[in-house]
């Protein structure tokens, strides 16, 4: 066992308070906490704690930000594609044509509530193709 050195310091009321109320516990004592204290800090060679604990996290995170901004780009720009195509080919309705109109809105309806069903399931229109069928 290593030889014991005495120290004096001045701790805050309120960080005194709370080391008086953990020391209290069987088992413990002050110098016990604050040479377990001290030994972390000293180990971490006072590295920010929060980086220490977060960085791993916040570094998958950015990763995963990344592709869903790939992702998103990936999927506006087909979808820009796929406008652009359909109004370089279809017809523009006649004013009066109203029968056109009406299939076309109903269409439209028809296309609204299959992406709000697919949505509130959670299903994905391009998820990728597996042997095994539901």
């Amino acid at each position: 066992m290593a030889p014991k050195v005495r120290h004096q310091l001045f701790l805050p009321a309120p960080l005194s308070e709370r080391l008086e109320a953990l020391a209290t516990r069987p088992g413990t004592s002050k110098s016990a906490i604050l040479a377990d204290a001290v030994t972390a800090w000293l180990d971490r060679r006072g590295a920010s704690e929060l980086e220490d604990r977060f960085a791993i996290r916040l570094d998958r995170m950015s990763l995963a930000i990344g592709r869903i901004e790939r992702d998103t780009h990936v999927v506006l720009e087909a979808l820009a594609l796929f406008i652009r195509f359909e109004l370089s080919i279809q017809a523009p309705l006649a004013e009066d044509d109203q029968a056109g109109r009406a299939l076309a809105a109903r269409r439209f309806e028809a296309f609204v509530h299959q992406v709000r069903r697919q949505v509130a399931t959670g299903r994905r229109t391009l998820q990728p193709i597996t042997d095994e069928q539901p």
